[in-house]
C-alpha cells in the first residue's frame, strides 16, 4: 500500500497568531505532500517494499537510496510535527515525563532553551528533537536536512523521537523571516504535552 498524507487534526489558521494560516496551508498540501508523492515514487523506481510501515521504513533507512532517506525522513518528520501541535494545547508535561525531563535536564525550562540553542545553531535546514534513546533515557539533538534519530545512520544520538521542531525556512519564513528565535518561541505556544507525553510512553515500549 502507497505511503498517504493524512488530513491535519485541526484547521490551517487554528494555530495563529503563532503559526499563520498561509504556513500552515503551504507546508502541508505542497511540502508535506510532495515528500509523500516522491517517497512512492522512488520506492517504485528502486523496486522496494512500499507495503512496509513507515516506522519501519526509517529504522532500516540505510538500505536505501538517498531520494527514499530524504522523502521518507520528510514524510516521518512533518507527521510527528502536526501531530504535536495543537489549537487547544497542553501547557507543561505533568508525571513521568516530567520527572526524567527535571532529571535529565535538570527543569523544563532549561530543557526548552537547551532544544533552543539547537535549533539555532543548526546550519541550513534541519531539525531539533526531543527523543528517547535506546537505554529508554532522554536527550537532545539536532538533525541535517530530513534526517532524524530513529534512523540507522551515522546519527550522533539515536534513538525514537517524541517532540520534533521543523527549523527550514518553509516552516516559519512567511511570518517570521529570518527571526528563526521568534518563531521557535511560538512554537512552544501551540506544542501539545500531551502528545508528547502519549511518545513518551510508545518510545519508553519499543525501548526496552
Amino acid at each position: 500500500m502507497k505511503h498517504i498524507l493524512s488530513p491535519l487534526a485541526y484547521s490551517f489558521d487554528a494555530l495563529e497568531p503563532h503559526i499563520d494560516a498561509k504556513t500552515m496551508e503551504i507546508h502541508h498540501d505542497r511540502h508535506h505532500q510532495a515528500y509523500v508523492d516522491n517517497l512512492n515514487k522512488a520506492l517504485e523506481s528502486s523496486g522496494a517494499e512500499e507495503s512496509l510501515e513507515l516506522e519501519d521504513l526509517i529504522k532500516n533507512i540505510s538500505k536505501y537510496s538517498q531520494a527514499v532517506r530524504n522523502n521518507a525522513g520528510g514524510h516521518y518528520n512533518h507527521s510527528l510535527f502536526w501531530d504535536i501541535l495543537s489549537d487547544s494545547p497542553k501547557a507543561s508535561p505533568e508525571g513521568n515525563l516530567l520527572h526524567e525531563i527535571n532529571k535529565t535536564f535538570g527543569s523544563l525550562d532549561q530543557l526548552k532553551a537547551d532544544i533552543k540553542n539547537l535549533a539555532l545553531g543548526q546550519f541550513g535546514s534541519g531539525w531539533a528533537w526531543l527523543l528517547v534513546k535506546h537505554n529508554g533515557t532522554l536527550a537532545i539533538s539536532s538533525t541535517p536536512n530530513q534526517d532524524n534519530p530513529l534512523m540507522d545512520i551515522n546519527i550522533a544520538t539515536q534513538g525514537y523521537p517524541i517532540l520534533g521542531v521543523d527549523v527550514w525556512e518553509h516552516a516559519y519564513y512567511l511570518n517570521y523571516q529570518n527571526k528563526r528565535a521568534d518563531y521557535f518561541d511560538a512554537f512552544w505556544k501551540v506544542l501539545n504535552w500531551e502528545a508528547v507525553e502519549r511518545n513518551y510512553e510508545l518510545a519508553l515500549a519499543k525501548a526496552k
